[in-house]
């Protein structure tokens, strides 16, 4: 896959494709391929130029957002397939795979979705989002601010805000459909949730695909503080989960789902330097301090600066980490 190094292309902000089942998320587009022939039905995902903030999608779209995010994540699913880490529901990034019928009466062209699509394996998600956490920041740092505890997990006295924590630790969340928010819960409610066996089994392959990212993106001079990774178990053409080990979904290790700082300016005690939507935030809040903004939808239009210094950073997350 080739990303496009430019962002003078129009941004593709929505699809419409002749396809069941449509799902808008906050920045992807998803739509069910049905099986032929007594095959599994499939996913088309599509990674537009949307961006959110705050669970608001914002109006103004960063163009080849998506495809930067889609070569990231494709890169990682194949990492952790390569290293015999868990299996991965990507089956195809190539448009041409998706059927003519789908572009029927569409405005979107396949050339649209070059770089973009990942066609993947239906599944059954499970309802539980599996976070790994090697380091204080975010969520995790409010709540041992509060309690010591992480999930329910006692941390050690005295850490301070980015320490890297004495080994990585699991904190699963609930899976919240919008405009709910996932909510942190303790691994024994995630068993309650989901079961213990198949809880066990997520714990496990999270925390070891965590350590060999992290081992990978420290080599290139990256910290990955923290990530989310999703499970399914894959379906059959009865609708029926083909056997009972759990694939990985979704995205995987894109500065949308995790956390990178550089590791030459790494220093605890303080937030860090971040390849996310830093930029984007900074702007909001500077909004919301000046009660231009509540923080609701519909969002602020973001300034050209911030766009292009958002996308310089996934740019540079995307060349650490695959080149």
């Amino acid at each position: 896959m080739t990303t496009t190094r430019t962002h003078d292309q129009a941004p593709l902000s929505s699809t419409d494709l002749a396809l069941p089942g449509r799902r808008r998320g906050k920045v992807r587009d998803i739509y069910r391929l049905p099986g032929l022939a007594g095959e599994p039905d499939r996913l088309a995902i599509i990674a537009t130029d949307r961006i959110s903030a705050y669970d608001v999608v914002l109006p103004t779209a960063m163009p080849g957002k998506g495809r930067l995010l889609t070569e990231i994540s494709v890169w990682w699913l194949r990492f952790i397939e390569r290293e015999g880490l868990s299996r991965t529901h990507l089956l195809s990034t190539d448009p041409a795979d998706l059927p003519a019928e789908a572009f029927a009466g569409s405005t979107t062209r396949r050339a649209d979705l070059a770089g973009r699509l990942m066609i993947g394996r239906y599944c059954r998600v499970v309802p539980i989002e599996c976070i790994v956490r090697g380091y204080l920041e975010g969520s995790g740092w409010r709540d041992y601010r509060a309690s010591g505890r992480i999930s329910g997990l006692e941390l050690p006295p005295g850490l301070v805000q980015c320490d890297r924590l004495p080994e990585p630790i699991f904190t699963p969340t609930t899976k919240a459909e919008p405009p709910l928010h996932d909510e942190a819960v303790t691994f024994e409610r995630a068993c309650e949730i989901a079961g213990r066996e198949l809880m066990e089994t997520l714990r496990a392959r999270s925390l070891a695909i965590y350590a060999a990212a992290a081992e990978h993106a420290l080599d290139r001079g990256l910290i990955i503080a923290d990530t989310k990774f999703e499970f399914g178990l894959p379906l059959g053409a009865d609708g029926e989960p083909v056997g009972e080990d759990p694939i990985l979904i979704d995205e995987a290790l894109t500065p949308d789902s995790s956390r990178f700082w550089p590791a030459d300016t790494y220093e605890p005690g303080h937030a860090q330097q971040s390849f996310d939507k830093q930029f984007v935030r900074e702007h909001l809040q500077t909004l919301v301090d000046a009660g231009q903004w509540d923080n609701r939808d519909p969002g602020p239009a973001l300034p050209d600066e911030i766009v292009s210094r958002t996308l310089a950073k996934y740019r540079e997350a995307l060349d650490r980490l695959t080149k």
